[in-house]
């Protein structure tokens, strides 16, 4: 039997308690399949931690992490610490650290799910956003200059290597020829003449070796109108860092909101482990109250199955979710119900392994 280690890092705010119910998920299913297991271990870091301690996680932080196979990250977030600490003292962190290259973002409307385009359904929402994870303008390079003077400047360089753009173009082409469908590049070289005319390049380069891949470019502004207007154009999504993060959230609007939004960092190689969170953050107005939505870190366990290769239960995870949104039963409130958590964590079993 295959033994899988699990970090988890629940984070801030409702992460503990969403969190919580994909533990069980992962577990329940282990149990039922009996090919593999999983071990756990937590680690209490965030922002509460950074509150008491000083930093997002221990300095030995990556090499404890460094031992697990993947991680579990609830959400990161906190009154009183600025999100620029607390991005890059964790989250950063861990995916430049552990060449975590690929975001990968499913953007998939699913049955009895909410959602604000009048003339959109199911069929006309199916999207998988790969989003270059590790450079681009989160680099963290730049400068401050003259601080405070009248003359005060900052820079915030983006960075795009041809490694970094290739790896993660070719990863999109791939997953492309692999399920039959169209790739889209969004850009903005009309715009940013040196990063993202570079990138437009590899994209074309790249695609010499896949030219049974049907390919389309857009700028990135004509991208986020054409997902309002014409959503179904896009199948594979593949676009740098900056324009990945506002893309996908936009998606996470029009396909049944941030609870549904599940989101993986992938060492594609597996030399490093991969990380799996939910993408909406902390909520703390809602932390404690034992109803925050667990679907999104139920679907990001899903996406844990596929990527140690038991598709099948990826597969089955997404249409148990969409099962138990058709039926409406046990709902949290930001879906229109009234269950706990827990309780549509119980639920959600129920229609997968019932």
């Amino acid at each position: 039997m295959e033994n899988y280690r699990i970090a988890v890092v629940a984070g801030d705010g409702v992460g503990p308690e969403v969190i919580a119910e994909a533990v069980k998920v992962l577990k329940a299913v282990a149990a039922a399949d009996g090919r593999f297991s999983f071990t756990f271990t937590e680690y209490p870091w965030g922002c509460e931690y950074y509150l008491k301690t000083g930093e997002m996680m221990p300095a030995d932080g990556m090499e404890l992490l460094g031992k697990n196979d993947a991680i579990l990250l609830g959400a990161v977030g906190y009154p009183g610490v600025p999100d620029h600490i607390s991005l890059r003292g964790l989250l950063l962190e861990i995916r430049h650290g552990f060449d975590q290259y690929i975001n990968l973002r499913p953007v998939k409307l699913l049955k009895g799910a909410p959602c604000p385009l009048k003339d959109a359904g199911p069929g006309d929402i199916d999207m998988t956003f790969i989003r270059e994870n590790s450079e681009g303008e989160y680099a963290g390079s730049g400068s401050w200059l003259y601080r405070d003077q009248p003359n005060e400047v900052v820079i915030q360089d983006g960075v795009f290597s041809r490694k970094g753009c290739e790896r993660v173009i070719r990863y999109a082409y791939e997953l492309a020829r692999k399920e039959k469908k169209t790739l889209t590049s969004v850009s903005k070289a009309n715009a940013l003449n040196y990063s993202m005319v570079f990138w437009d390049q590899i994209f074309r380069e790249v695609g010499e070796d896949y030219p049974d891949v049907e390919t389309h470019s857009l700028l990135v502004d004509a991208a986020a109108m054409f997902m309002v207007k014409d959503p179904k154009r896009f199948q594979i999504v593949v676009t740098s860092n900056l324009f990945g993060d506002i893309l996908t959230d936009l998606g996470a609007a029009i396909s049944g909101g941030m609870g549904l939004a599940a989101g993986a960092n992938l060492n594609p190689e597996k030399r490093f482990p991969s990380m799996f969170e939910p993408i909406h953050g902390s909520a703390p107005d809602i932390a404690g109250k034992g109803i925050a939505d667990p679907l999104a870190s139920i679907w990001t366990a899903g996406q844990l199955f596929d990527f140690f290769g038991y598709e099948e239960w990826g597969g089955r995870v997404v249409r148990a979710i969409e099962a138990l949104l058709e039926s409406k039963e046990c709902l949290t409130p930001d879906l229109g119900g009234t269950a706990s958590t827990s309780e549509c964590g119980d639920a959600f079993l129920r229609k997968l392994l019932g």
